[in-house]
């Protein structure tokens, strides 16, 4: 197996959000290791999120400095070097 780059993946989600399982559950399925940070209780990764993206919507990824808002499927693949 050759050796992948390792990136830094923070997801910043919700337990209620279906999107936010979704993601987690992809990211998971590929062996991709993340973060994850419940923004219903961490308000300090909530305030975090918000003054970095302009949005309060989750899930919201930070993919070494790239920001992906959403289950952008082709966005995460693109910066993870996923097929």
């Amino acid at each position: 197996m050759t050796e992948e780059k390792k990136h830094k993946v923070t997801v910043f989600s919700t337990p209620t959000c279906p999107w936010c399982v979704l993601v987690k559950r992809y990211l998971d399925e590929k062996g991709v290791e993340y973060e994850n940070v419940d923004v219903s209780i961490d308000h300090e990764g909530a305030k975090k999120m918000i003054d970095r993206s302009g949005e309060m919507g989750v899930p919201q990824l930070w993919i070494d400095d790239e920001l992906v808002v959403g289950f952008d499927q082709g966005a995460i693949n693109k910066l993870l070097g996923l097929k």
